[in-house]
């Protein structure tokens, strides 16, 4: 019997998570918002059912103790199952200067909040996720990231992003090492320079092509990679 697979977006009100839910329910995935503000993602469910995609909203502050978890259980009561999470949601707040800006002026606090939606929020939802995914012997775990984060061409300027984008590519290879190489999949995966309130109007990627490694990184078949770094569906290196 084929099973209709199931999917939680956090962030996906807008830009590239929007994108990534529209891709998978395009897939037949019964792809679920994750906002913030529930008013925000209710908009955005609603521009998608103008295209005859049915989308689910359920509230998820990734910088809120429980929240992950009660995002997890209600896409569980709503659907039975949760197949596919991807961890979109992320801040990019260092200044001044905005991508110039340097560690010799980083505030402590600009780093505690970057730290906390890019790196804390992904744990506490591969937390709530993966014992259901483990009970249903199977799931897909999609950490967007960012070639900011390669230590194999780290720079300087944004520094507070930069050190979490590593640190959550660090996240992906430690949850897929105890997750094991097997029905549990966790990549990470490089969306580009995109169009979106973060990545600006001069961006060159659209957030359909930022979205697209992504969604296929959700549904990857059963031999398909973990513990990886993609960009363009391609391996990347750390």
């Amino acid at each position: 019997m084929t099973v209709t697979r199931t999917a939680l977006v956090s962030g996906a009100n807008r830009g590239i998570g929007f994108e990534i839910v529209r891709g998978l329910a395009r897939l037949g995935v019964l792809a679920v918002i994750g906002a913030r503000e529930t008013k925000d993602g209710l908009a955005a469910a609603e521009k998608l059912q103008s295209e005859g995609l049915d989308v689910p909203v359920v509230a998820l502050d990734v910088d809120q103790e429980g929240s992950a978890a009660q995002a997890v259980a209600e896409v569980k009561r709503i659907y039975g199952r949760l197949d596919a999470l991807v961890n979109n949601a992320a801040v990019l707040i260092d200044g001044p200067g905005g991508f110039k800006a340097s560690l010799f002026d980083l505030k402590a606090d600009t780093l505690r909040r970057t730290m906390e939606t890019n790196l804390m929020g992904p744990i506490r939802l591969i937390q709530a996720a993966a014992p259901l995914m483990r009970e249903q012997g199977y799931g897909r775990i999609v950490n967007v990231s960012s070639i900011a984060g390669q230590l194999a061409d780290m720079g300087s300027g944004y520094p507070a992003y930069r050190m979490s984008k590593a640190a959550l590519n660090a996240l992906t290879r430690i949850a897929a090492a105890e997750l094991g190489g097997g029905d549990i999949k966790v990549n990470a995966m490089c969306p580009g320079w995109v169009r979106t309130d973060m990545g600006g109007a001069n961006a060159d990627r659209s957030p359909e092509e930022g979205a697209d490694t992504a969604i296929w990184l959700a549904t990857l078949p059963d031999d398909g990679p973990t513990g990886g770094f993609f960009r363009d569906r391609k391996p990347i290196a750390w």
